[in-house]
């Protein structure tokens, strides 16, 4: 029998992504919905998740979209409650808050997801078994988009907490962080800030591994038309190429069959999965690279940006 869930925060990514995926879940039913401004005809809807839970004993999961400046609060109010908890990406705005979550997950005996959309690409898989028993020498990840185009008018995004061009960069690092048979860690970073904004427009970054590996990633949110969300890995033995995102995938240049691209449907199954286990998955290392970002970062001025 599906499981009650409740989706908070009814945004874009939310009717987009979360409630299509939902729609067709075997594993969970869309039972309700908080938001302080927004409803979905035929869901019954809250204008906050604490009356939510008062009125929903059965919702037993709940799926957090609000941006995540804000996202904190309702999770520990969800995970105190006994309700299993996904949480959109980024998983909170700083680690020691969802490091705080991951803590109460456990003493609550409850499941905490920390999802990570693009790890759910249908070529990822394939790439992490491609490079596991090959020696990394060089990894380049370009990963350029049209803000106005991807979040028009979201002003949170240029708030503190928002990431700025680190909110769509951060999929980038979801992706290398679960192929990469290494770790790698940050040695320099360039932000370029908007004289009148909190966070970053573009940035440029230099990671380094073990054996020598040297990595960079180039990341721009003026990027017109096509989105560019791509990976190049190169290794003793050949080139992986990862495009769209970690959607498809290419060796020495050869297209590498990968099947369909799933990513919220994927997610959900994972997070039915976890449930199921009695188990969470909360990994932090996409999230700890863009905080090494902003704490090692050089900030440098750009002109203003307006809608």
């Amino acid at each position: 029998m599906p499981r009650a869930l409740a989706l908070v925060g009814i945004g874009e990514i939310a009717r987009n992504e979360h409630v299509p995926a939902l729609r067709d879940s075997a594993a969970f039913t869309l039972a309700a919905t908080a938001s302080r401004n927004a409803e979905m005809d035929g869901i019954e809807a809250y204008r906050d998740l604490s009356s939510l839970l008062d009125a929903r004993d059965d919702v037993t999961c709940v799926s957090l979209c609000m941006p995540p400046q804000f996202r904190y609060d309702d999770a520990r109010l969800a995970l105190e409650r006994g309700r299993h908890v996904m949480l959109e990406k980024p998983p909170g705005a700083t680690l020691s808050e969802v490091e705080a979550l991951i803590d109460l997950a456990r003493a609550r005996s409850v499941t905490l997801y920390a999802s990570w959309h693009s790890r759910a690409a249908a070529a990822v898989p394939a790439a992490r078994d491609w490079l596991a028993n090959r020696q990394v020498r060089r990894v380049t990840m370009t990963w350029k988009e049209d803000v106005r185009y991807w979040h028009p008018g979201q002003d949170w995004i240029w708030q503190a907490g928002g990431l700025g061009v680190f909110d769509p960069g951060i999929n980038g690092f979801s992706v290398l962080t679960a192929i990469l048979p290494h770790p790698l860690h940050l040695k320099t970073a360039e932000l370029r800030f908007p004289e009148n904004r909190d966070t970053p427009v573009a940035a440029d970054l230099t990671f380094a591994g073990p054996n020598g590996l040297e990595a960079v990633a180039t990341l721009d949110w003026l990027e017109e038309g096509e989105p560019n969300w791509d990976v190049e890995i190169v290794t003793e033995t050949g080139t992986l190429a990862l495009s769209k995102g970690g959607a498809e995938m290419a060796v020495d240049g050869t297209p590498v069959p990968v099947g369909e691209n799933r990513e919220y449907p994927n997610l959900y199954a994972r997070f039915a999965d976890l449930i199921d286990r009695e188990e969470s998955d909360a990994d932090l290392a996409p999230l700890r690279h863009v905080a090494d970002a902003f704490m090692l970062g050089r900030r440098v001025a750009a002109p203003a940006f307006h809608w």
